[in-house]
């Protein structure tokens, strides 16, 4: 499991003012950093748009689209050791140089990918994006608080975390013009083996030009970094450690309970967003077309931002449990009212979930690993490598859908996980009053 490395800094109080690492280096890696955090968002969250993308193009059962979203997130649980463990040994520039090799040579695999217009190509290049990502963002979270002085860092992390959410709302509403078009779906009945080649080598060209954009993007990323991967020289993380993991999983309740509760929230956000396109297709819904449909998963994810930028001031109201129970359990009410309901209010109800999930991922986290002091690191380790739950649930979505023939019935798989993180959130107000 990945271990959130702390940040150990020199006694030099101004690092950035020695040679060779100037104020000006420090401060442009900080500027380069709130960039990293724009694009992986959108670069994560545009694999929303992909599942629907792909569910046509390659004529999938709910099940098979939401292969893109384990081939996604299973990279999380297989490489987040190995990320710790190298940036241990690298440092923070130079895993972020890494971490951006990695991602532009997979986003370069979907141009055969699209060329072949294989699925099973694609799903190997996202594996590998996932795996990149996965680098970069062991680093992201320290090296945003080493990059300042440290009163300032939560302000730094807050900042940083509103661009990631600016640039999922923004990639995804765009991408949903890019790559999902207006065209319609090719009958597989009716025609050829050569005409449905062609229509999806057709389909994917613009994925494979979009990835091989962002692949030269992220090697322009790297070579600036690279030239400032000194900046950073007097900032030194952590060991990964590993001893003992296993037994504060085995035998810290707290930890159990937040390491379940960012299972099922990042697999309940992902299966909502992933399937939002299929969903607001649905006749009975709003029966829309993928480009309009994906245009509002957008909207879906700009319910998040707002939710973030009102947090400071929510969590000053009332406790942090009560408020992860509250927000829980309006996502289930919202739900809720999607199932029974159609039209436009069916439709609408599921995307205002978004706005729930706005504070969970924090409050979870947060309570997960109150009070385990030193052993924090590998608490919030073993609570990352929970994000895996992106991998599983939306697949157990697809399933439920295409066994029942319903997609409604499949809404009943992220209403128990947020039942589960508004439980979570009643014990641990409960046990902050005792």
């Amino acid at each position: 499991m990945a271990l959130a490395p702390n940040v150990a800094t020199s006694a030099d109080p101004n690092p950035a003012g020695r040679p060779g690492k100037s104020g000006g280096g420090t401060l442009v890696v900080l500027i380069l950093a709130f960039a990293v955090f724009f694009l992986l968002g959108g670069v994560t969250n545009i694999n929303d748009l992909l599942v629907g993308k792909f569910k046509s193009m390659f004529h999938l059962t709910h099940a098979q689209a939401n292969l893109v979203q384990m081939a996604f997130f299973i990279a999380y649980a297989a490489f987040s050791i190995p990320a710790g463990i190298i940036m241990s040994k690298l440092g923070y520039i130079r895993t972020f140089v890494l971490g951006f090799v990695l991602v532009a040579a997979a986003a370069f695999l979907f141009v055969p990918a699209s060329a072949a217009a294989s699925y099973p190509g694609f799903l190997a290049a996202l594996f590998c994006i996932g795996a990149g990502i996965t680098v970069l963002q062991v680093a992201m979270n320290p090296v945003i608080t080493t990059l300042g002085p440290i009163e300032t860092s939560h302000s730094r992390l807050t900042f940083a975390q509103a661009f990631n959410s600016i640039g999922v709302f923004l990639m995804v509403y765009g991408g949903a013009t890019f790559l999902l078009g207006d065209s319609k779906p090719l009958d597989p009945e009716t025609s050829t083996e050569a005409q449905i080649q062609a229509y999806r080598v057709a389909e994917g060209a613009s994925i494979g030009t979009a990835y091989m954009w962002l692949g030269i993007l992220m090697l322009v990323i790297a070579a600036v970094f690279w030239m400032f991967r000194g900046a950073l020289d007097h900032a030194k993380a952590d060991d990964v450690k590993l001893e003992g993991t296993w037994s504060l999983l085995t035998h810290n309740r707290r930890v159990q309970l937040g390491a379940l509760c960012i299972f099922t929230y990042v697999g309940a956000e992902v299966a909502i967003g992933s399937n939002l396109i299929a969903y607001l297709g649905e006749p009975s819904v709003m029966g829309l077309g993928m480009q309009d449909a994906g245009k509002l998963v957008a909207i879906y994810w700009l319910g998040a931002l707002v939710g973030r930028l009102l947090g400071g001031f929510i969590l000053r109201l009332a406790k942090p449990g009560r408020v992860l129970a509250t927000f829980a359990a309006g996502a289930i009410s919202l739900i809720i009212l999607s199932a029974v309901t159609t039209g436009a209010l069916s439709g609408w109800a599921l995307i205002l979930v978004g706005f729930c999930n706005s504070l969970m991922f924090p409050t979870i986290f947060s309570l997960g690993t109150e009070g385990l002091g030193e052993r924090t690191p590998q608490g919030s380790g073993i609570l990352c490598t929970a994000i895996v739950g992106g991998a599983i649930v939306p697949y157990l979505f697809g399933t439920v859908a295409d066994v029942s023939g319903n997609i409604r019935l499949a809404l009943a798989v992220p209403l128990i996980c947020y039942a589960i993180i508004a439980g979570f959130g009643l014990w641990a107000a409960r046990r902050a009053t005792a």
